[in-house]
């Protein structure tokens, strides 16, 4: 009789086990999203190998500061730091719509290792006052300027990401939007970046590929 009920014990475990390896999802309620963003069908979900490891870069701890200090919760005035769930329901609710973009702030060759589905690629550096594109770079996000003044009515909506807590690649976009005169509310911050993004097992789109 022990030997049938830990018989059946041990059987309920190992289904539970299966089950569970077999249903790693976004929330209790969400397994996956799929959304179509640029005419392309996305589905956004988490590796199902509940063992799965990172093996790359984004396995380090510990990185010299300078340059790759801690960044702040809150970059500037006004603007909305948001996690994982906020950048899915983005992607649906503003990006799909043609309202947002969702702004991948690396370098290049970052950008085309791997970023968040849906993303485009718009350099931190572009967006400094120094570059004398950079008005070109406004426009596009929708700002609209008369003299030397800039109007961002129309401007999309955008949500800003690059390596991690520890980059401040889209801290200092961000910045430089604001300084431009982007409206704060119209920016959202991932601070979470490709990191925290990778450590949750979230879909990664190369770009290349």
């Amino acid at each position: 009789m022990v030997r049938l009920l830990l018989g059946a014990i041990s059987a309920l475990l190992i289904t539970n086990t299966q089950l569970l390896a077999q249903d790693v999802r976004l929330t209790e309620e969400t397994a996956s999203v799929s959304v179509e963003v640029a005419g392309k069908l996305l589905t956004i979900e988490r590796i199902q190998d509940p063992s799965h490891k990172l093996t790359n870069d984004f396995t380090k701890t510990s990185r010299p500061c300078p340059p790759f200090c801690i960044t702040p919760l809150t970059v500037a005035a006004g603007v909305a730091t948001v996690g994982e769930l906020e950048v899915i329901d983005f992607l649906e609710t503003s990006v799909a719509r043609g309202n947002g973009l969702l702004v991948d702030s690396r370098l290049p060759e970052w950008y085309q290792r791997g970023t968040i589905p849906g993303s485009v690629n718009v350099p931190f550096s572009t967006l400094e006052p120094s570059n004398p594109y950079r008005d070109q770079i406004l426009v596009a996000l929708g700002g609209t300027k008369s003299g030397d003044t800039w109007s961002f009515a129309t401007a999309r909506e955008l949500t800003l990401f690059c390596n991690g807590p520890w980059c401040e690649q889209s801290r200092r976009a961000i910045v430089n939007l604001v300084e431009a005169g982007y409206p704060p509310e119209k920016l959202r911050y991932y601070r979470g970046g490709m990191q925290v993004w990778l450590l949750l097992g979230l879909t990664v789109e190369t770009p290349n590929a």
